[in-house]
């Protein structure tokens, strides 16, 4: 049996900026990418905290240390920059991979900075 857990999160983080006229996906700072974890084409969940929305698109890597969060082609009617968003991606896992079970969660601040990278789920604090 497998199970879809939660592989990797970005929470909190600003939209820097939108653009239209692209074709899809999301722009991810360098940096950011590597301390989720995450990988050029990657399908995401961005839920748009402001709003509610939710939806799916794939990453495109963004300069590092740009800070960049940018919603390209169609997802970027879904923000507005300075929206907070929360970026998750999930993986399939055996039962046995499970023991070992630790998702990557990265806590940024109003810039983007990143805050905290932590591998624990408590209580609702990170999740």
């Amino acid at each position: 049996m497998t199970f879809e857990m939660l592989y990797s999160k970005i929470h909190r983080a600003t939209v820097s900026d939108a653009n239209l006229n692209y074709v899809g996906s999301i722009t991810i700072d360098e940096d950011l990418m590597k301390a989720a974890n995450l990988r050029v084409g990657q399908k995401v969940d961005i839920v748009n905290i402001n709003n509610g929305e939710r939806f799916q698109t794939y990453i495109i890597k963004g300069k590092a240390g740009s800070k960049d969060m940018c919603l390209n082609g169609a997802a970027a009617r879904k923000v507005e920059i300075g929206d907070k968003i929360i970026v998750i991606a999930y993986a399939t896992f055996s039962e046995a991979e499970l023991e070992n079970y630790k998702p990557t969660v990265v806590l940024v601040d109003d810039k983007n900075n990143i805050e905290l990278i932590t591998h624990e789920l408590e209580g609702g604090k990170y999740v």
